[in-house]
């Protein structure tokens, strides 16, 4: 047994340096594991669904974050060449204890700052000699422990852990500025006259030693600058400004809301000991349409989100946490989900991959193909003779293949390519009622019928309204972002451009024509109201129900209408059908077995990635054989109360029993007669079944079901119902 292991809460001293050899045997104990792998883990690797789904997830992953860094990139080279140009040589200059200070404004979302903190530390290693250490304000309560924290990151930093090797570990204790500079002037000084520094006072050193001092810099982010209490951070900025020359301490702080919270936090005798300069990242909503526009919604990848599950995905994203991680692990969760349901959805992949994996499918998978739903309507529209052959016969279902994953293929490709189209149309206007990113547009295309929509309605009577200038530069804008899609979609699908292309060039060009017809279109009426239904004739009628009459006929007869206006209605209906109808309808009207490419289980979705503690924690006590699975908690009723059930289940269940002040007394005796039943009540109760029943009954307040009663000291209040 292991002389760690114990049932009480033990505190066991090693000496010090005894650790190391602690980590030795855990690496090599983690070493030892990862040689033998898990059977299902081979089992899934020879699948091909699994194959699929990590070439899939790897080239998604590995675009996502050239994206990131792509768009990080500016910002993090300014916020480099600052850091070099205020500690590289001419930090040295400084005899003022002005400390250097950035600050990167990084968004609210939280859960993804230490990526972008920990890029830049990577980077900055790269080109200078830096240590860098991230302090995080649930390490920094008191400024003790704020400097503490700071030292040991510098002093047991993996790098210093290589070289001091056989040293000793300091205990935090030992972790203090004094500590630090003696380190410092250890590793980073020409001088060797350590004990010199310790003896002579500040002014000394910084007199004759700055300038012996190589061009090594400490670098102290604070990724959360707002959950710092403020007089932790005014203390720490002053002690950092005062030691700040001879260490050569640049300090960065991440701020999620805005720079105002700097100085509402900071006083000016903090401030003014800091050169200040502001770096600001770009938002998490465009980082995320970046991701979505140039990697999700690319025709590149087979895998497609249906309008529900990716309109829930963006809601978490903006209205939960603003987190692009948390956005992506749903995003992978979705894909997980969609090829583990078997070897058919393998499929999911570009063409050429596809067809290959066609040979590989067994009866199984190829049942798992007929049962689709969409396919029944494939069957249906089949000859007589070709029904029984597919249903029946596997080789001939596998011939059919290939044409019906090409119609798939066809379908998404110029789906994607015309709300391009549509995008650049509605995007820009007013109060944007079909919205004005392509994500809203997808989700909305897809969970709903775009022309019957009053959104779609009002957009279309928006575009009516525009000037013939804004109206044709509009449409031609959308025209060349177009095709300029188009090319590129051609580099990705070399096999089907000569099948899509035709199609999406056809409808381009019709609305090329109309358009060059509007161009050149006159814009006065070219109709006249005939003399006899002018309004001078109207004195004859006597009657007020023949000059209603035929008001009422008149106001129904066409208007003198402009060769222009009907040049854009006929415009405007030739997109509504031909290309919105048509091409960017529900998904009903999709091909068969689109449901291979598509995800639509948003109940799954929404059970795993937003989950209800509450139930999970009623299921668990109240019928703990779910999740343990052992044969002494099964249950015939819900409300069956067994002595081999877990103590917290058995007085979780008798608390349901209650009302809203539980006697603890009588709560215990229910307990010891469910645990021992014992038919004499006026025994001594057992300390063991005692003891059992107070840790339940600490669990159940820990877990907030219930509190302790001020009203009764003897009584316990139910805070759930």
């Amino acid at each position: 047994m292991d002389p760690t292991i114990s049932i009480s809460k033990g505190c066991f001293v090693f000496k010090n340096g005894a650790t190391k050899a602690d980590a030795k045997h855990r690496s090599r104990n983690h070493k030892t594991s990862g040689k033998s792998s898990n059977f299902y883990s081979k089992e899934l690797a020879k699948q091909p669904f699994y194959r699929v789904y990590s070439d899939t997830w790897q080239k998604l992953q590995s675009n996502i974050l050239q994206m990131q860094a792509m768009s990080n990139v500016r910002i993090i080279e300014d916020l480099l060449n600052y850091v070099i140009k205020e500690t590289q040589g001419k930090r040295r200059k400084y005899t003022n204890e002005i400390l250097p200070t950035a600050a990167l404004l990084t968004g609210i979302n939280q859960s993804d700052h230490l990526q972008q903190f920990n890029t830049l530390s990577k980077r900055l290693k790269k080109k200078i000699s830096v240590d860098v250490c991230v302090l995080q304000s649930r390490d920094c309560s008191s400024i003790k422990t704020a400097i503490e924290a700071m030292v040991y990151n510098f002093l047991e930093s993996e790098h210093n852990k290589q070289e001091n090797s056989n040293g000793k570990r300091l205990r935090r204790s030992q972790c203090t500025i004094r500590q630090l500079k003696k380190w410092y002037h250890a590793n980073w000084s020409s001088s060797n006259d350590t004990n010199d520094l310790e003896e002579s006072n500040v002014d000394e050193v910084k007199k004759n030693h700055i300038k012996a001092f190589e061009n090594h810099t400490l670098l102290v982010i604070l990724p959360d600058f707002e959950c710092f209490p403020p007089a932790v951070l005014q203390d720490l900025i002053l002690i950092l400004s005062s030691h700040c020359v001879e260490l050569s301490i640049f300090l960065v702080l991440g701020i999620a809301t805005s720079i105002n919270a700097i100085h509402g936090t900071l006083p000016y005798h903090v401030t003014s000991k800091m050169k200040l300069r502001v770096f600001e990242t770009q938002t998490a909503p465009v980082i995320l349409n970046e991701i979505l526009e140039k990697v999700i919604l690319s025709t590149e990848y087979g895998f497609h989100l249906s309008g529900k599950v990716f309109k829930f995905l963006t809601n978490i994203f903006l209205y939960y946490d603003f987190s692009i991680n948390g956005f992506i692990q749903a995003f992978k969760y979705c894909l997980l989900e969609h090829y583990f349901q078997g070897n058919a959805y393998s499929l999911c992949t570009n063409y050429s991959a596809s067809l290959s994996h066609v040979k590989q499918l067994n009866h199984e998978d190829l049942e798992c193909v007929r049962k689709q739903l969409s396919f029944r309507a494939y069957v249906e529209g089949l000859p007589p003779e070709s029904i029984i052959a597919v249903l029946t016969d596997d080789e001939h279902l596998r011939k059919q293949l290939p044409a019906l994953l090409k119609d798939c293929h066809l379908y998404f490709i110029i789906r994607r390519v015309f709300l391009e189209f549509l995008t650049v149309l509605v995007e820009d206007l007013p109060n944007c009622p079909l919205g004005k990113y392509r994500r809203e547009l997808y989700a909305f295309s897809l969970s709903r019928n775009l022309s019957s929509q009053s959104e779609f309605k009002e957009s279309w009577q928006l575009l009516q309204f525009l000037s013939r200038e804004e109206l044709i530069s509009k449409i031609t804008k959308a025209l060349s972002i177009t095709r300029n899609f188009l090319e590129n979609s051609a580099q990705i699908h070399m096999k089907l451009f000569q099948y899509y292309a035709p199609v999406i060039q056809e409808k381009l060009d019709g609305v090329q024509r109309l358009l060059n017809s509007i161009s050149e279109a006159k814009m006065f009426a070219c109709n006249i109201v005939p003399e006899q239904k002018s309004p001078k004739n109207l004195k004859q009628f006597t009657s007020r129900e023949e000059l209603k009459s035929e008001l009422l006929k008149m106001s129904k007869e066409e208007k003198p209408v402009s060769e222009y206006t009907k040049l854009v209605q006929e415009l405007l209906s030739y997109i509504e059908v031909q290309i919105i109808d048509e091409h960017l309808g529900l998904l009903e009207r999709a091909p068969a077995l689109h449901e291979l490419f598509i995800f639509s289980d948003i109940n799954s979705v929404r059970r795993n990635i937003i989950g209800a503690p509450r139930a999970s924690l009623h299921m668990a006590l109240n019928n703990p054989h779910i999740y343990l699975q052992c044969n002494c908690c099964s249950l015939q009723e819900n409300a069956q109360l067994l002595p081999t059930l877990p103590d917290i289940s058995i007085a979780y269940k008798l608390h349901l029993e209650c009302g809203h002040l539980i006697n603890l007394y009588d709560w215990l005796q229910a307990f010891r007669s469910v645990v021992d039943f014992n038919e004499d009540d006026q025994e001594e109760i057992d300390t063991q079944i005692q003891a059992r029943f107070t840790r339940s009954v600490a669990e159940l307040q820990y877990l907030g079901y219930i509190k302790m009663s001020k009203r009764k000291t003897d009584h316990a209040t139910r805070l759930t119902w």
